[in-house]
C-alpha cells in the first residue's frame, strides 16, 4: 500500500538543515515506511498512490517520541501536593505513609482493570499531542508479581493505543517497606526477577534510582550486571538531586539514557560523550519540585551528549500529560532553544530509547507522523497551554 501526504508544510527533524524545513512539502510511503519526502511540485511522476492524505495546510513532523513515562500506578498525590504547599515537609508526609509509599500502596490494591483504564486515559492524552511512541516503566508494584503484571499492563496499552510502547523494568525504584533497613537484600530479589520477566518477554529495557534516597551506584551496578548478562539495555535515573557518579557508571554499561542531570558532572559529561548515552531532561519534575540547579545544557552541547527530552509523567513529581508543555518548559526553564527542544522529542527522543527506526522524517523511517495545525513547529515551544489540532499515523495507520 501507497500513500502520499501533501498539502503542508513538512519538518524532517534530520538535523541537515534548521527543522529540516519545507513550506510546501509531500510524504511518500510504502506499507508503513517512508520512501521519499521532499516539495510538493517534485513528487515523482511514477508514484501509484493507493492513499492521498491532503493536509489542508499545517506542519507535519515525525510522530513525538516520550522516552520517560511511569503511567502505570493506582491512585494519586494531590492532597500531598496540597500538604506541601501548606508547609508540611516531605519527610513527614513519608512518615505518614505518604510520598511514593502511598503510591506502592494503591497500585498494589488497584485491579489489572484499574491499572489499564488509567494508563490507557493517560497513554490517550499523551496521543492527543502527537507522541505515538512512548516509553512505560515500571516502579510502583515493588514485588516480583506486582511489577511483571505492571509490565504486562504497559504491553496492552501498545495493543489498544496503536502507539509503540517500550517497556523498562524499574523495580530498584525505592526500598519497598517490607524490606526497610535491607536494600543489599531487595537488589538480591531484584536480580532474581529480571530474568523471569524477560522469558515472558515483557522488559524492553533495565532502570535504576541511583541516589541517596534511593539506591547506590554499587547496587545499581548489581542490576545492570544482571541486565548485560541478559542482553538487556539499561537507562538510568541520575545526578537528580546530588552528584552521585551515576551518569559515569550509566555510559561505562553504554546505557541508552541517563536522565534528570542536574547535578551532572563534567566527568559524566565525558563518560556519556564517549558512550554515545542520550542525556534525557525532564522539565515537568524540574517544574513540579522548584529546583533552582539547572542542568549543565552548555556543557553537554559543547560536548556534543544528545539531549531528549520527555515528560516523566508520574504521580509524585512530575504529573503532567502535556509533551507540548515540557517542550515550552524545557525552553523556558533549561535554556533549549525551540527547535532542540522539538528535536528532544522527536529524533533525541528515538534515540533515548534505542530506536533507529524513527524520530525523523526520512527514506526508511517508519511512517509514524504528527501532523498539528499551526504554521511552523517552533509553535509548539511558543504557545503554552494551547492545544493545537492534531492528527498521529503509526506505521501509516491513522490513530483514533
Amino acid at each position: 500500500m501507497r500513500q502520499l501526504w501533501r498539502g503542508a508544510a513538512i519538518a524532517t527533524m534530520d538535523g541537515a538543515s534548521p527543522w529540516g524545513w519545507m513550506a510546501d512539502g509531500a510524504l511518500l510511503a510504502e506499507d508503513g515506511r517512508i520512501v521519499w519526502v521532499g516539495p510538493a511540485d517534485a513528487v515523482p511522476a511514477d508514484a501509484r498512490n493507493d492513499e492521498v492524505i491532503d493536509l489542508h495546510g499545517g506542519v507535519l513532523l515525525p510522530g513525538l517520541v516520550d522516552a520517560h513515562t511511569h503511567l502505570v500506578y493506582g491512585g494519586d498525590r494531590a492532597a500531598e501536593f496540597e500538604r506541601r504547599l501548606q508547609g508540611i515537609s516531605y519527610e513527614q508526609i513519608a512518615r505518614e505513609g505518604g510520598g511514593i509509599r502511598a503510591t506502592v500502596s494503591a497500585t498494589r490494591s488497584a485491579t489489572d482493570e484499574d491499572l489499564l483504564h488509567g494508563a490507557l486515559r493517560r497513554a490517550r492524552a499523551l496521543r492527543a499531542e502527537g507522541v505515538t511512541t512512548l516509553e512505560i516503566k515500571s516502579g510502583y508494584g515493588l514485588t516480583e508479581a506486582d511489577e511483571a503484571r505492571c509490565l504486562r499492563v504497559a504491553r496492552a496499552v501498545g495493543a489498544a493505543t496503536g502507539q509503540t510502547v517500550r517497556t523498562t523494568a524499574l523495580p530498584a525504584h525505592a526500598l519497598p517497606p517490607e524490606y526497610a533497613g535491607r536494600a543489599d537484600d531487595y537488589i538480591d530479589a531484584v536480580c532474581t526477577w529480571l530474568p523471569r520477566w524477560q522469558a515472558e518477554g515483557l522488559v524492553d529495557a533495565v532502570d535504576a534510582f541511583c541516589e541517596r534516597i534511593a539506591f547506590s551506584p554499587a547496587q545499581v551496578e548489581r542490576v545492570f550486571e544482571v541486565a548485560r548478562a541478559l542482553g538487556l539495555p539499561v537507562k538510568l535515573h541520575a545526578e537528580q538531586l546530588s552528584e552521585s557518579g551515576g551518569a559515569a557508571l550509566a555510559a561505562r554499561f553504554g546505557a541508552l539514557s541517563a536522565d534528570h542531570l542536574e547535578w551532572l558532572s563534567d566527568e559524566g559529561i565525558a563518560a556519556m560523550a564517549a558512550a554515545g548515552t542520550v542525556a534525557v531532561l525532564l522539565p515537568g519534575a524540574f517544574h513540579f519540585l522548584r529546583e533552582t540547579k539547572l542542568p549543565p545544557i552548555e556543557r553537554l552541547r559543547a560536548a556534543g551528549v544528545p539531549i531528549a527530552v520527555a515528560t516523566d509523567h508520574n504521580p509524585g513529581s512530575s504529573p503532567t500529560l502535556s509533551p507540548l508543555l515540557m517542550i515550552h518548559l524545557a525552553c523556558t526553564l533549561l535554556r533549549l532553544t525551540p527547535e532542540e527542544a522539538v528535536a528532544g522529542m522527536t529524533r533525541e527522543g528515538a534515540r533515548a530509547l534505542g530506536l533507529a527506526d524513527r524520530g525523523t522524517l526520512q527514506p526508511g523511517q517508519r511512517a509514524d507522523l504528527a501532523h498539528f495545525d499551526i504554521d511552523h513547529p517552533r509553535t509548539l515551544a511558543y504557545a503554552f497551554g494551547q492545544r493545537p489540532t492534531c492528527r498521529t499515523w503509526v506505521a501509516g495507520r491513522e490513530t483514533a
